[in-house]
């Protein structure tokens, strides 16, 4: 297929605008179109919202929309549905940028599309940049270290087990708690009774509209849980201020 376009992954930040590399802002740029994926439930991108201020124009951008939540198992077929839009335009020779929050390849819809889009064409051109996470921008902002030394650092999808997390916890010196939604009640009564509260970081929605940061969870309402909540969990001081 010598009339075969590119596919680019650009992961865009986990919110705040300018959180993006200066190579993909340059790679958007140059793309013919970007894909911009939304939920079925949210009235607006949030990968949207993270170019905001950037001089992008209208008419290359496209929205993707998906569901939030599909059953695990059907994945696959999901999303090689969704990336029959991007093939067609790739087929054409046109270069298509997909848009990713927080970082390409770290819990992203990113990761489906490409493998889908590698199934449909799989001699397909590609490059992923790769974008800044979640829990490294929240530990930017609150000072917050995630590795000194030798410590050992899990990066952890919130599981629904108290007993499990408890044990992850006691195993690793950092958890980054990814996922937190619903679980966040159970997640502070762990926390608070470990005794390791003000050691934790939260924040929910961290650059975007209705944000909650904070360091030290002794106090942090239970209402503040959402899907895009990341919890840093120390056992002790991380010797910062």
């Amino acid at each position: 297929m010598s009339n075969l376009g590119k596919f680019v992954g650009v992961g865009v930040g986990p919110g705040p605008a300018g959180y993006i590399p200066v190579a993909a802002l340059q790679a958007l740029q140059e793309a013919d179109l970007i894909f911009m994926p939304r939920a079925h439930s949210s009235e607006q991108s949030v990968a949207g919202q993270c170019l905001s201020g950037l001089s992008l124009p209208a008419e290359k951008i496209r929205e993707l929309i998906y569901d939030m939540e599909p059953d695990r198992e059907s994945l696959p077929q999901v999303y090689l549905k969704l990336a029959e839009s991007l093939a067609t335009q790739l087929r054409s020779g046109k270069t298509v940028a997909y848009l990713t929050i927080g970082d390409s390849l770290t819990y992203s819809t990113y990761i489906y599309m490409l493998e889908a889009l590698l199934t449909l064409i799989p001699e397909l051109p590609h490059t992923t940049f790769p974008g800044i996470t979640s829990y490294a921008a929240i530990a930017s902002a609150l000072d917050f270290p995630l590795g000194k030394g030798k410590e050992r650092v899990l990066i952890l999808p919130c599981p629904d087990d108290s007993q499990r997390l408890m044990r992850e916890i006691e195993e690793h010196d950092i958890v980054v708690l990814m996922k937190i939604g619903h679980r966040l009640p159970k997640v502070l009564k762990l926390v608070r009774k470990m005794g390791i509260a003000r050691y934790c970081a939260f924040a929910s929605n961290f650059g975007l509209p209705r944000q909650v940061v904070c360091k030290g969870v002794e106090e942090l309402p239970v209402e503040c849980a959402g899907y895009l909540s990341t919890m840093l969990i120390r056992k002790e001081s991380g010797g910062v201020l």
